[in-house]
């Protein structure tokens, strides 16, 4: 893990389908808030990914690919938020993430929304279905926030949910678009308050997401 910054909002940053724990940095997104972050407004996290051992592992069975992401939502849980807890002395923290990325930060805030203060995403791929098969078990179903959203009525979950700050990133030319629509969808079923932002001119790539990224985090900042 990269971490960037000495205090303010705690952010954990997750990487893309193949990418690493120096990814954001790489690709430019910490140095387009290198201001808030050297102001000490902004602490950012970057863990590493098992995405190529867990959901792209195509060599292992459906049913051992998502033990093996679990497995990283535990670690995730247990030692990337509590030590962003710790260093910023903050209750909460706020995830994000770009197309896969995307995902695990969205899955985190909907099961763990006690938390959670803050999910925004960049062009985000929230549907794991495609990495399955036609194996289903009750450990995908509960991994897949297209799926269990809609049967979520639990007060005690969507209540947090609702004060959580959401807001869905994504591009008219993005090939992400549709899965963004439909969570935006789900969301507004379940009265769930949330900014679904689709620009003009936007596909899915770093360029667009590094400027994502800072026009939200401002938000998020004030």
């Amino acid at each position: 893990m990269l971490t960037f910054g000495y205090s303010g909002l705690p952010l954990i940053v997750f990487p893309t389908s193949g990418g690493r724990y120096y990814e954001a940095k790489d690709r430019g997104l910490i140095n387009s808030v290198a201001d808030f972050i050297n102001n000490g407004s902004l602490m950012i996290f970057c863990p590493d990914s098992v995405n190529n051992e867990s959901w792209y592992n195509y060599t292992a069975h459906p049913s051992e690919r998502v033990k093996r992401h679990i497995e990283y939502e535990k670690a995730i849980l247990s030692e990337v938020i509590e030590y962003a807890l710790h260093e910023t002395n903050f209750n909460k923290v706020n995830v994000c993430g770009c197309s896969f990325g995307g995902y695990h930060a969205a899955n985190l805030a909907f099961k763990y929304p006690d938390k959670i203060s803050g999910l925004f995403t960049m062009g985000g791929a929230f549907d794991i279905k495609r990495f399955i098969y036609g194996y289903y078990d009750d450990n995908c179903y509960f991994n897949n926030p297209p799926d269990y959203l809609p049967n979520l009525f639990d007060d005690w979950y969507l209540r947090r949910i609702k004060k959580i700050k959401i807001i869905l990133g994504t591009g008219d030319a993005d090939f992400c678009l549709p899965e963004n629509l439909r969570l935006s969808e789900i969301l507004k079923s379940k009265k769930i308050n949330h900014q679904l932002d689709v620009r003009t001119f936007t596909g899915h790539d770093w360029q667009w997401w590094k400027q994502m990224f800072r026009d939200y985090l401002i938000k998020f900042l004030e």
